[in-house]
């Protein structure tokens, strides 16, 4: 990176991709609407069914079953609908606010799955409510994430998803903080729908997709109107959007053997935090993580305002999730893993960091606690 801010918040957003930006600004050009079928139409209609052989690629899906959206937050709603009256929904306590809000589930048919003190989906419960739901002719729908936003945690999607489908059920996946980092197969993990973000991969933001494994799994449209996307969502495609999405989609999908690389980063980052800040709890340590991720906080330093002081020091970095900001309370991952203190600070390496980026952060970081530390003078 260059220039005197460094940005280590990629979790809530990555980088623009330079060739995603240079196809937004050729697709410019091309002026047609995607559902015409003069040749204009037809050009708009190639690039953006070129997207989405790219988007669904990256985590092994069919493009046929792949629908666009507007977000990732658009995608969870409309995964997130009931297919009859039997279904209730269990989402793990560390999900997304936008799954946590159980999209058209009424509010009494949604149960909260605990987590770990690691930051995982507690497998052995979650198979004793799965089978209470199935004994009492129930049908369980599963809502896990693949890679916790705030931590970085790994879930273990497949074997949840064993679990589930034993059940008789089906499995939802967020696998927004994911794809683009670490392989993702939807097959692999036995997804029944999975949903992705451009924005989280250096895409534009204002794109996002649900994938379906086979077409019975699609709930019934969220938005209505007219035929487009195979008429399972309304309203004319955000071309510009979509192609940088995909062309993201292809770029971080030809970049994941740079994940060895990239933990070395996070490795380095996360030793150094270690080494000169007594009293530091790391979310996760010891867990599976993306590659990019560490959360970690200081008992008695408040977060936001340690993130403040990164700020005005020229590092962009958040206390968890973008969605959450500006709350001044404790995150609800945090507080389902047990972590002792009120949150914490997360540091997510974007897809083009360095080693200036990490000296940086790390020089920053020693003289802001050297300043705030409880037990410090001012």
């Amino acid at each position: 990176m260059s220039g005197d801010r460094i940005y280590l918040d990629a979790n809530a957003t990555q980088p623009l991709r330079p060739a995603a930006r240079a196809a937004m600004l050729s697709a410019l050009d091309v002026v047609g609407n995607a559902s015409s079928v003069h040749l204009e139409g037809r050009q708009a209609r190639s690039l953006i069914e070129e997207a989405r052989e790219q988007v669904a690629a990256l985590v092994g899906g069919a493009p046929e079953r792949l629908v666009f959206v507007s977000s990732a937050t658009e995608a969870a709603n409309w995964a997130l609908t009931p297919l009859n009256d039997a279904e209730e929904l269990f989402v793990s306590a560390i999900e997304h606010p936008c799954v946590l809000a159980g999209g058209s589930f009424a509010p009494q048919r949604v149960t909260s799955v605990p987590v770990t003190a690691a930051g995982i989906v507690d497998l052995e419960k979650l198979r004793r409510m799965l089978g209470a739901c199935a004994e009492a002719g129930r049908r369980p729908v599963l809502a896990l994430m693949l890679a916790n936003n705030e931590t970085g945690v790994l879930q273990p999607v497949a074997e949840a998803a064993a679990m589930v489908h034993q059940a008789g059920g089906r499995l939802i996946c967020d696998a927004v903080q994911a794809a683009g980092r670490i392989p993702v197969s939807m097959t692999g993990l036995g997804a029944d729908l999975l949903f992705l973000s451009s924005h989280k991969l250096g895409g534009p933001h204002g794109a996002g997709a649900l994938l379906a494994a086979r077409e019975e799994d699609f709930p019934s449209p969220l938005v209505k109107g007219g035929g487009q996307e195979k008429r399972r969502r309304a309203g004319t495609e955000n071309m510009l959007a979509i192609v940088g999405f995909g062309v993201a989609a292809h770029e971080a999908r030809h970049h994941l053997d740079e994940r060895d690389q990239m933990a070395a980063l996070r490795d380095r980052l996360q030793a150094a935090i270690r080494a000169f800040t007594p009293g530091a709890i790391l979310a996760g340590e010891d867990a599976e993580r993306l590659p990019n991720t560490v959360l970690f906080a200081v008992p008695g330093l408040a977060s936001e305002t340690a993130v403040i002081a990164f700020d005005l020091e020229g590092v962009g970095l958040s206390s968890g999730s973008a969605c959450s900001s500006g709350k001044v309370a404790q995150s609800h991952v945090l507080a389902a893993m047990g972590f002792p203190v009120g949150s914490g600070v997360r540091v997510s390496l974007p897809w083009n960091a360095t080693d200036a980026d990490v000296d940086r952060f790390l020089d920053v970081w020693r003289a802001i606690h050297h300043r705030m530390a409880p037990g410090r003078a001012a």
